[in-house]
């Protein structure tokens, strides 16, 4: 217990001034960290009695009238965190009247079937099954309906029906061969790959039953992921989730070992600079290394009680809306706010030419400081980087050592070699993955880790800051307000380094739909499927207009063709491209792999909307000129570019 106690005693250190915590310390209060918090604290709950009940006022402050729980700050719909705090009620002997009204918020929300013909095609899961969304009037996903179906079990509603479809919706998307992710195992005929933390929930959910084959499958791939890997989030929920099958044959031998490698894991990040101290990790080590028989994830058999009372009675059988309805008098206002946005729109001020800049750059060599230097003379009169604070948004969305996915970590260090030779005040590195919340892992796997160590440069995971509530000033996706990071909205510039690909569904992923990532997942989900579905050409354009990028740099010394941004073929292209205009920058990136420019939706919407010029008469080509490098890029049959009328 002595050295639990050591993680324990930082993790109280991390705390927030009014109990609990948030994902960094200094940040505002979230029932995520803060329930795993408190399941650490109570492994030594004497000794830490102050700080745990001051948790738990915390958390209980989250809390609604309605039952559900969510960050004071976040946006309404994302109410996943409820049944974090069911659970934890649940562990902690908290009040019945606490476990039944988080109880029944949490059955009445159900995941709404995306009732459309493409998804089908798309997808070869069950899109009928029930299961829980991350934010309400959304689909249903496999991290939310694992937690829901593990707090449910834990406070005595395992036989209950929504639990049991959810375990249903569970084992549907797990792999043949093992695991799962956040939902999806193909899209578009591609096979999509399992990930250890969602793996790891489900078999937490699911624990207790029979052992189907999938489930099965699953343990066998948690356990040889967990000895094949070294970080430190994977190797805890690893060790958390294998304690509960410690009877499956692939288990006995794998979980004597992973403690040396959570000790070594720990240690090893806490020697990396370019991370801050993490609550959650503090707690899922403690938790992990704890005695198996405190592991408070592992449900005891009256976690399976009979329910059938309770879905008789109507607290735990209500159906919420979707999404709340506005009142009359808010959705005049909100139209009033549209049509001032509109207005807005209508007299943003854009300039009759802008620039581009084109440099030749045939490989990832040192020499790419210089070159990006020489480019940033054209610009430094519209975008000064002396004396500001600069955050670069590389494109980091998943990792696979034989496909070329994101933004090459050699590009990211000569961005933050012209910052500094620029006397620029501070530079941050900051991304929020679509695919993988554990960005640390993406971060470091990827090559970008030792960039920051390099340079000191911190590293800001989007996905779980601080979220500000901006107005949208597209409103294409019908949405009137969006959630940017705080370390985006508060940047002095923002520089946006994409990767140059194409993409099966936009035409050309490049500046502009770089942008998704700095919307964070504790507002949108994992994926942030829920701005797909809204049209992914005006979510596009809503975030590039509420918080344009300052500067675009774009990764085009080794790009993709075809089926990207993920599964698509790597090809050299063998040039830098630059400027201030994001329209410009990502359609002169287009005319470089022989894509029409007027044919991909979102430019010619962003061209619509004021946010830049995409007439080749418009920008100047500095530099290189484009006839000299381009070539063609392959699209996939799944893209319908803009017949030629339509982008008139």
């Amino acid at each position: 217990m002595a050295d639990v106690q050591r993680y324990l005693e930082k993790l109280v250190s991390l705390a927030h001034p009014e109990g609990g915590w948030g994902y960094t310390a200094g940040v505002s209060i979230h029932p995520e960290p803060t329930c795993l918090g408190i399941l650490a604290l109570r492994l030594a709950s004497e000794r830490f009695a102050e700080p745990l009940e001051s948790a738990q006022r915390a958390l209980e402050a989250q809390a609604n009238p309605d039952g559900s729980c969510k960050r004071r700050n976040d946006r309404e719909e994302a109410i996943w965190p409820t049944a974090l705090a069911l659970f934890v009620h649940a562990a902690s002997g908290r009040p019945s009247a606490i476990l039944d009204r988080t109880a029944a918020f949490l059955l009445s929300i159900k995941g709404q079937d995306p009732d459309d013909k493409q998804a089908a095609e798309i997808h070869d899961i069950n899109l009928k099954i029930e299961g829980w969304p991350w934010a309400n009037g959304n689909f249903s996903w496999v991290e939310p309906t694992a937690w829901a179906c593990l707090a449910l079990r834990r406070a005595g509603l395992g036989d209950h029906s929504r639990v049991r479809q959810g375990q249903e919706l569970l084992l549907d998307r797990a792999f043949d061969d093992g695991g799962i992710n956040y939902g999806n195992r193909f899209v578009l005929g591609r096979r999509t790959e399992p990930i250890p933390g969602p793996t790891a929930l489900m078999l937490l959910a699911l624990q207790g039953g029979s052992l189907e084959r999938r489930l099965s499958a699953a343990v066998e791939y948690l356990a040889g992921r967990a000895l094949a890997g070294d970080d430190l989030q994977h190797l805890c929920w690893a060790k958390l989730a294998l304690d509960c099958f410690r009877d499956h044959p692939a288990v006995g031998q794998v979980i004597d070992q992973l403690d040396d490698r959570i000790l070594k894991a720990y240690e090893n990040r806490n020697a990396q600079p370019w991370l801050a101290a993490s609550p959650i990790l503090e707690s899922l080590t403690a938790l992990a290394l704890a005695n198996g028989e405190r592991n408070p994830f592992r449900l005891e058999s009256n976690a399976q009680a009979n329910a059938s009372t309770a879905e008789k009675s109507d607290p735990f059988n209500r159906t919420l809306p979707f999404v709340r309805k506005k009142a009359w008098s808010e959705r005049i206002a909100s139209a009033f706010r549209g049509l001032a946005v509109e207005a807005v729109g209508r007299l943003r001020p854009v300039t009759p030419s802008t620039s581009v800049h084109i440099a030749k750059a045939d490989k990832y060599g040192d020499e790419l400081a210089d070159t990006l230097h020489r480019q940033y003379e054209s610009f430094r009169d519209r975008v000064q980087l002396a004396g500001k604070r600069v955050v670069l948004k590389p494109n980091i969305v998943e990792f696979h050592r034989d496909k070329v996915i994101n933004t090459h970590p050699n590009v990211v260090a000569a961005v933050i070699e012209l910052c500094r030779r620029e006397k620029a005040e501070e530079v941050l590195v900051a991304e929020g993955p679509g695919h993988w919340r554990n960005a640390e892992y993406l971060v470091e796997e990827s090559g970008l880790g030792d960039v920051l160590h390099h340079y000191g440069v911190k590293f800001v995971d989007l996905n779980h800051d601080e979220p500000v509530k901006c107005p949208n000033l597209g409103r294409l996706t019908g949405l009137e307000y969006l959630y940017l990071s705080r370390t985006v909205a508060s940047a002095e510039v923002l520089i946006s380094i994409p990767k140059l690909k194409t993409h099966h569904w936009a035409g050309a992923t490049l500046s502009l739909k770089n942008l998704f990532g700095t919307l964070p997942g504790t507002c949108y989900g994992w994926p942030k499927n829920e701005l797909h579905w809204r049209g992914i050409d005006n979510s596009i354009v809503d975030i590039a207009l509420t918080r344009p990028p300052d500067l675009q740099i774009v990764d085009g010394i080794m790009g993709m063709e075809g089926d990207g941004p993920l599964n698509g073929t790597a090809k050299h292209l063998g040039a830098m491209i630059m400027g201030s205009d994001p329209v410009a920058v990502d359609a002169t990136c287009c005319r470089l792999m022989k894509l029409d420019p007027e044919r991909i939706r979102y430019l010619v919407l962003g061209h619509h909307k004021r946010l830049g010029l995409i007439k080749a008469g418009e920008i100047q080509q500095i530099g290189e000129s484009i006839a000299s490098l381009a070539m063609p890029f392959e699209t996939v049959p799944h893209f319908q570019p803009l017949k030629m009328a339509q982008s008139a």
